[in-house]
């Protein structure tokens, strides 16, 4: 590795240019436009997600009304749409606003290091050249880190250890990892899962001339899914009645609170909410399906994400026949397949372990505060963005029970109030500190899989405000926008002599 000393400086660094750093970018160059910006992507594309999995069928589970900027129309008719389509749209947005000028693709941050004495940020960057092959390195200074790289960890997807699983003789794959020349054309697949990888994956595996001869999903907890057409005819009515922007706008308050009401609905009713999509599940399948060993799951709705299914295709692939459900654990893999709890084998030709993310913040990196190594699990959300003792730091995480983006856009706002706030009154740094004793809880209010075995990883969130993360965008409206400061922040100014250091030229 080449190593390379220029040192640039910038009043914002964004960490990620996914569709939380894209938005964010768009937001503090159009509301902070004297502040120096630059966004650093540790992969060669942009888009994050949605360049990341290549897997057959990959889309949204949100509806692309909330899951979209509220500043840029979605056109497609498509309200539930594949990445593709999503990525456009973020090409689309950087092209608009004329992001490029602050992405920089190839920039991978390894470590954060903050200095009281400068009131800044030493950022360790490796970057890479995707034509050559080489990597350099090089230092970067920041007043500010906004992360927005997401909560899993983009090298290595989770998949449990299967016994025997390396005397299996067909191809084995996890859709974090899909290979480009994959072939499952005519051939009987087995995807281990039950989660919205492996909804998509179903349907999408069996499509074409190319499909799969047959896909059995075999899960050892049922999920609960339910049908959600592709296409908002209201979103088309409101559209065609009101023009592009006013129409978007409706229809996007529209969807903010019909999910709104129907989560609130779920999880306060739930006995309520298992009838209705037990209900939903048999109108699709039919009364001679058996639902209730297959999609009745041992948990309340919204105690896990609920999964999509897009015009019903799902139930679809598995009425047809071509799609099938195994409810059983696995005992051990085999060289022709899978052998089950029960004692029965599935056999496959290919096995897709669609069994979950392994979560991880800021990329896995080492972040430094004063020479004190600091460990996230220690450390207390403040409205879900700032992090108790780590100064000018605030991160980008959407909710889970909603529109990733929606919560987004909020801390991206409470972040620009923030910063005029200390503007205004000549103030450079901030720091969260949380009341000692306080009681918390993980920050992630699912008992899903992923979430539980990311708990000591992750940081931790207050019972009440402001270090209750909230999951409710009506809620977090009414909070993010109200008061900017309170006693729980910590200002104060950079040493004189690191102010008269000048950050990178604005573009």
């Amino acid at each position: 590795m080449m190593t390379n000393e220029a040192v640039e400086q910038f009043d914002i660094v964004v960490i990620g240019a996914g569709i939380s750093g894209i938005g964010a970018a768009t937001y503090f160059s159009r509301e902070l436009p004297t502040k120096s910006l630059v966004v650093l992507e540790g992969r060669d594309n942009i888009g994050g997600t949605w360049d990341l999995f290549r897997y057959p069928g990959i889309r949204s589970d949100s509806d692309l009304h909330t899951f979209g900027y509220e500043f840029k129309p979605w056109r497609h008719e498509n309200a539930i749409a594949d990445a593709p389509l999503i990525l456009d749209y973020l090409r689309e947005t950087i092209d608009e606003n004329r992001l490029d000028r602050f992405i920089r693709t190839g920039h991978r941050v390894t470590r954060a290091e903050w200095s009281s004495d400068e009131g800044l940020w030493t950022l360790s960057v490796t970057v890479s050249d995707a034509k050559t092959g080489e990597t350099t390195s090089k230092t970067i200074k920041a007043g500010w880190v906004f992360a927005a790289s997401g909560y899993y960890n983009y090298e290595q997807g989770y998949s449990p250890a299967f016994p025997g699983s390396e005397e299996f003789e067909g191809a084995l794959v996890h859709p974090q990892h899909w290979p480009d020349n994959l072939d499952y054309s005519g051939k009987r697949v087995v995807v281990v899962g039950s989660g919205a990888t492996a909804v998509t994956l179903i349907p999408a595996m069996l499509k074409g001339p190319a499909g799969a001869a047959h896909v059995t999903m075999l899960q050892r907890t049922p999920t609960y899914i339910v049908p959600l057409p592709r296409v908002d005819r209201a979103a088309l009515v409101l559209t065609k009645l009101l023009g592009e922007r006013r129409g978007y706008a409706a229809t996007r308050f529209k969807n903010i609170w019909t999910e709104h009401f129907l989560v609130e609905w779920l999880r306060r009713f739930p006995r309520a909410g298992r009838r209705f999509v037990r209900s939903e599940n048999i109108k699709q399948l039919g009364k001679d399906f058996d639902v209730d060993k297959h999609f009745n799951p041992p948990y309340d709705p919204w105690d896990q994400r609920l999964c999509v299914a897009p015009d019903g295709d799902f139930f679809a692939a598995i009425k047809s026949g071509q799609a099938s459900v195994v409810t059983d654990s696995i005992t051990r893999f085999s060289p022709r397949g899978v052998v089950l709890s029960s004692g029965e084998e599935l056999e496959a030709d290919v096995i897709v372990t669609a069994t979950g993310l392994n979560l991880q913040l800021f990329d896995g990196m080492p972040i430094v505060v004063d020479g004190k190594p600091i460990e996230l699990v220690d450390t207390v959300a403040y409205r879900g963005t700032l992090l108790s003792g780590i100064p000018n730091w605030a991160m980008a995480i959407g909710y889970t029970t909603s529109s990733w983006t929606l919560k987004v856009s909020l801390l991206c706002r409470y972040f620009i109030d923030l910063i005029r706030h200390m503007d205004a009154h000549g103030y450079d740094t901030v720091v969260p500190v949380a009341t000692p004793g306080m009681r918390t809880r993980p920050v992630m209010d699912l008992q899903s899989g992923y979430a539980k075995r990311g708990e000591g990883r992750l940081p931790r969130q207050g019972t009440e405000k402001p270090w209750r993360t909230m999951m409710s965008y009506p809620q977090d409206a009414k909070a993010l926008r109200g008061d900017v400061v309170d006693d729980n922040l910590r200002f104060g100014t950079r040493p004189a002599h690191a102010r008269s250091s000048k950050s990178a030229a604005h573009v």
